[in-house]
Parts: C-alpha cells; sequence; structure tokens
C-alpha cells in the first residue's frame, strides 16, 4: 500500500529521522565467518539468535582463502538456517576445486535446503597469485553461469567501488561486473567501503553500462580501527583522514570507541538512504551489538515476534 504524501509512515513514527528521509525502512542482510572452535562457534549463533528478530532478508556465511572452510562453511549455512528460520547463503568460490568438485558442493546445498549463494572467485591463500585450473571455473562469471544450469538459486555477487585490488583498471573491473551480470547474478553486494561519493559515482557508472542488477552497499561497523585499516589495505578501500582523527586514542576506551562507530556507520547508511539506497548487507564479524544498534537507528524494530504473533 502506498503512503499518502501527507501522512507519516509507520517508520517515521518510530523514527523522525526517517520521515525526513521520507522513506520506508531500509532492507538488511548480514554476513558471518566460519567460527575456528566450539567458543566462537556459540558467540556466533548467540549473535544470529539477537540478530535474527530484525528480519533480515538473508544472512550469509563466508570462505577462507582457497575454499579453506568449505565443510565449516557448509555445516554453519545449514544450522543458522535449520536454526534460526533465516534465509541463508553460503559463499562459493572457483579458487582451488574443480568444476565437478564446485557443482557437487552446489547440489549438496539445494539438497539440503539452500537456495541462496554468493558466487565469487575467491582468493588462493597465502597471498599467491591467482591462477585458472583447467577443469575448474575461470572467474566468478563463469561460476555463476554453472550455477544456473544446477539449480535456480538466489545468487549474489561481488563489486568493488574502489575497484578490486587485482583489476587492470577500474573499466575492467566494471566489465567484470557486467558478465556476472550478464551470467544471471539477482545483486551484487559491495566491499564496504568509507567514501561514499565513490560507491556513487560507481553506482552511476554501473548503471551507464547498462547493468541493471542492484548494487548493495556493503557496510563494515569498526570493531577494531588497527583490524579494520588491515582489512582496507587489502581489499583496496581507502580510510579517510577524518576516519583515523575520529578513532584516535580510543584504543583502550571500548564503550566510547562502540559509540564513534554507530555513529559512524549511521551517518554513512543515512547519506545513502537520501541518495535512494534501500538495502544495506553488513559485515557483522560475527558480533551483534554495533548491528543491533546501526539497525535501531535506521527504524529497523525487532518483526519476528510480531509476524508470529499475527
Amino acid at each position: 500500500m502506498t503512503t499518502p504524501a501527507n501522512t507519516v509512515s509507520e517508520a517515521g513514527r518510530r523514527d523522525p529521522a526517517a520521515a525526513e528521509i521520507g522513506r520506508r525502512d531500509p532492507i538488511v542482510s548480514f554476513e558471518f565467518f566460519p567460527p575456528k572452535s566450539e567458543a566462537a562457534e556459540a558467540t556466533l549463533m548467540e549473535t544470529v539468535t539477537r540478530l535474527a528478530p530484525l528480519a533480515p532478508d538473508f544472512v550469509s556465511v563466508t570462505y577462507g582463502a582457497g575454499g579453506s572452510t568449505r565443510d565449516r562453511t557448509f555445516g554453519i549455512v545449514t544450522r543458522i538456517q535449520d536454526g534460526s528460520g533465516l534465509p541463508t547463503a553460503s559463499h562459493l568460490t572457483c579458487v582451488g576445486a574443480s568444476r565437478e568438485e564446485i557443482d557437487g558442493v552446489a547440489r549438496a546445498l539445494w539438497a539440503a535446503g539452500i537456495r541462496r549463494i554468493v558466487a565469487l572467485r575467491g582468493d588462493p591463500p597465502g597471498g599467491a597469485p591467482y591462477e585458472v585450473r583447467p577443469d575448474g571455473y575461470a572467474y566468478a562469471a563463469d561460476l555463476v553461469a554453472g550455477l544456473r544450469r544446477i539449480a535456480p538459486f538466489d545468487i549474489s555477487v561481488a563489486a568493488y567501488p574502489e575497484t578490486h585490488p587485482a583489476a587492470p583498471s577500474a573499466e575492467f573491473d566494471l566489465d567484470n561486473l557486467k558478465r556476472k551480470a550478464d551470467a544471471g547474478a539477482d545483486r551484487a553486494l559491495t566491499q564496504f567501503f568509507f567514501d561514499t561519493e565513490a560507491f556513487l559515482r560507481f553506482r552511476d557508472r554501473a548503471a551507464a553500462a547498462g547493468i541493471g542488477l542492484p548494487i548493495v552497499p556493503g557496510i563494515l561497523p569498526i570493531t577494531n580501527f588497527a583490524r579494520t585499516r588491515e582489512f582496507a589495505g587489502a581489499c583496496g578501500a581507502a580510510v579517510p583522514d577524518w576516519l583515523e582523527m575520529l578513532f584516535e586514542g580510543l584504543d583502550e576506551t571500548p564503550d566510547t570507541r562502540q559509540l564513534v562507530a554507530a555513529s559512524v556507520a549511521v551517518e554513512q547508511c543515512r547519506l545513502l538512504q537520501t541518495h535512494g539506497v534501500e538495502e544495506f548487507h553488513f559485515y557483522t564479524l560475527n558480533r551483534a551489538e554495533l548491528t543491533l544498534a546501526i539497525c535501531r537507528f535506521l527504524g529497523i524494530r525487532p518483526r519476528r515476534a510480531e509476524a508470529c504473533a499475527a
């Protein structure tokens, strides 16, 4: 139902800032990584339990470099979906496996009730150069096409507002995204970024290149600034000077750091909303607190219990 122009939406009543933007609550998705210990797995499942009431569009679970966590990813994906009822996506990569092996994993995911995949080229372990296996899928576009032949998965792919570090040029990187879109991808999830203008320029360039699939910004709440800077260096994301100044001296004051981190992410999301962005993909690092706080500021309230009651 369309909200009349002279009325305030339900989201606007809950959150005056949302009314100013003049739009409905955003659609969100959450990313997790496979835990390496029983204690870490318990933390992850607690995080899933806390975030599930926000009714995300889906959640996803990553692979390690070279597909090193394939078995753990499969186990966690099925556990999350079976235990929480959330639509859960498994990352699937080309690197280090044959087409037959990858197709086998995809068929096993489908048989287990997993209907979503995040299809990626992947990175070799240890920072080694990427090499195409003669019997494998060469790149993510080839993987997307292969998955389309197996089952009607919902397929997400990666996008890089500031260009993939291994791409020879921004134009090459954009062409690669178009190949993934043309192969049948449903959406692109971007690498995290802190330069909002870079995302908006990228979105405009993608549209001009005829890329019609939704481009969902990836948002990384900063739990540890030094670690975030390492992540950014590895993926080619710029860290503005103003951001470093904001977190300077907060290493020993975690409560203040959390407040600053939430404020930065909320401001970024608000700015993106003013430019028509309606979906956000959060890199949670398997922690719930910051993502919960950010979603709260964006007007998102627990809905799963309400839906069940209805």
